[in-house]
């Protein structure tokens, strides 16, 4: 089974042109795939979120212990806090696969109620083939650490404003949310993140 590693730094308020450059030197030796890294815009600011595939847990827990070994991990010496959390991809989902989509990518993060993941995954994959149609969903992904009862996805927009639109499109035209989705939910969390230079994820 692939992994999938959302590495979240925080950084000083000016420190964003160092950290990029170097991420952008860093991540090609730091261990698995990178496929995208983002910076915040809208949500919680001064981070920068890599995600990464990983073969395996092997894998994956070699990369980690570098990450906490290192007094400035993947060379980021104005970092404030790191945070790393460890993903599957719903069953149904083809791997993620670099491509550009869209300067405005969505990380949300979904809180479930305790059980209901598999039916979660299930109403997702009716829903996805018209919602899909609308916008490409990059991926989702249930959690394999820290609180289990949780589900990342990630959307790309060409821009906040064809969000809305598509959100909109989407509720009217009743293709989303998933068939008792809401119901299932215990807390939302989201950010609007605009893909590095050397993002694969464009």
């Amino acid at each position: 089974m692939k992994l999938y590693d959302l590495t979240t730094l925080t950084i000083g308020v000016t420190a964003h042109g160092a950290t990029q450059a170097a991420l952008a030197q860093s991540l090609p030796g730091a261990g698995g795939r990178l496929l995208g890294c983002w910076t915040s815009d809208v949500g919680l600011l001064n981070r920068v979120m890599v995600l990464r595939e990983f073969e395996g847990w092997e894998s994956l827990q070699a990369a980690r212990e570098t990450l906490q070994a290192s007094a400035e991990p993947l060379g980021c010496a104005a970092l404030e806090a790191l945070d790393v959390a460890t993903y599957a991809l719903f069953p149904f989902l083809p791997a993620v696969t670099p491509a550009t989509h869209g300067r405005c990518y969505e990380l949300r993060t979904y809180g479930l109620k305790h059980g209901r993941m598999p039916a979660t995954i299930r109403a997702w994959q009716d829903a996805m083939p018209a919602r899909g149609a609308l916008s490409p969903l990059i991926g989702a992904f249930y959690a394999l650490d820290g609180d289990l009862s949780r589900f990342l996805n990630i959307w790309a927009y060409p821009s906040a404003d064809e969000r809305a639109r598509v959100r909109a499109e989407a509720v009217g035209q009743k293709v989303w949310p998933p068939v008792g989705g809401p119901t299932s939910l215990t807390h939302m969390t989201s950010t609007l993140a605009i893909p590095a230079a050397f993002s694969p994820l464009q």
